[in-house]
């Protein structure tokens, strides 16, 4: 057997050694072989040139380099694409998700006969309030958005065989979320819960901006109900239209009542509908630029370089 382990790196200089020897450390405990893929996400510190002198030491070790910056996702495919394991670990390069519980998984998986072993938090360590807030309301409102059901409290750290490494190589999308395409193909899947740590060094890759898109992404890849809410939104306000409507007749004409001029309620009324319609093409927005994207069939990313493969 061969355990692949799949890390993304993006200005990682500062961690990444550390990440190469703790993997190397928890891999010489198997009693298989391993091959550890390092995926240089065009990164624009030392972080390749790092992973280069790793490489030239290590022949376990190989190195895929982009040719820019394409994304965490991108990194993952791109590792899941070019492995050659019998099972693949996905495991961040900032040691937040420890690489000992990689022997947890294996045991997991060959204790459940599982085709994944995915990673949930028990704890996470280092992190503000306010992105433990948002990831937690995050997940169950996907979870209650989308058709397929995914495990909340988890990320990419996972284990799958190989079964799974080629049903989702198959998978034609380009932005993918993996997460969530994982528990899309189905197959028995076990959870391995764990304490997350702080990070080693460095600092996160994922602000505001970015953890945005990449729930955006995973709202309208997995969901049509923004859809059908929007649908929904426009019959209420149809609905309480034609009810101001009859408030105004009722009141001009039953109850003798003048009508109220001005323009606070006149702007109210505008500002509320055209809230409403600007909402509903902004839904519509988001799955027409998903299908453009889809569309023009460019790849997900561009290697430039391959080491040690």
């Amino acid at each position: 057997m061969l355990l692949s382990v799949i890390i993304p790196c993006y200005n990682e200089e500062a961690v990444i050694a550390e990440t190469h020897r703790r993997l190397v450390e928890v891999m010489k405990k198997l009693p298989h072989g391993y091959e550890l893929i390092f995926v240089n996400d065009g990164s624009n510190d030392n972080t390749f040139k790092v992973l280069s002198d790793i490489a030239a030491q290590d022949k376990n070790s190989r190195i895929l380099s982009f040719s820019r910056n394409f994304g965490h996702q991108c990194a993952v495919a791109a590792g899941l694409q070019n492995c050659a394991g019998d099972a693949a670990v996905i495991i961040d390069a900032d040691l937040q998700d420890p690489p000992a519980v990689i022997l947890e998984m294996l045991d997991i998986m060959k204790a459940e006969q599982a085709n994944v072993v995915y990673g949930v938090r028990k704890r996470r360590k280092g992190e503000s309030w306010f992105k433990l807030f948002t990831a937690k309301i995050f997940y169950r409102l996907l979870n209650y958005l989308s058709d397929v059901k995914f495990p909340v409290d988890t990320g990419d750290f996972r284990l799958m065989d190989r079964k799974i490494i080629n049903e989702f190589n198959a998978l034609k999308e380009k932005n993918k979320y993996i997460r969530g395409l994982i528990s899309w193909l189905g197959f028995k899947q076990a959870p391995c819960y764990y304490e997350r740590e702080e990070r080693f060094a460095g600092e996160t890759k994922y602000p505001l901006r970015k953890m945005l898109k990449f729930a955006m992404i995973g709202l309208f890849y997995f969901s049509k109900k923004p859809l059908r809410l929007a649908t929904s939104l426009g019959f209420f306000c149809v609905c309480l239209g034609l009810a101001f409507v009859l408030w105004m007749f009722i009141s001009r004409f039953i109850l003798g009542g003048a009508t109220v001029q001005g323009w606070i309620s006149t702007i109210a009324i505008v500002v509320f509908f055209g809230g409403v319609q600007l909402l509903t093409i902004g839904v519509l927005g988001q799955y027409i630029g998903n299908i453009f994207d889809e569309a023009k069939g460019r790849p997900e990313y561009i290697v430039s370089e391959k080491i040690n493969f």
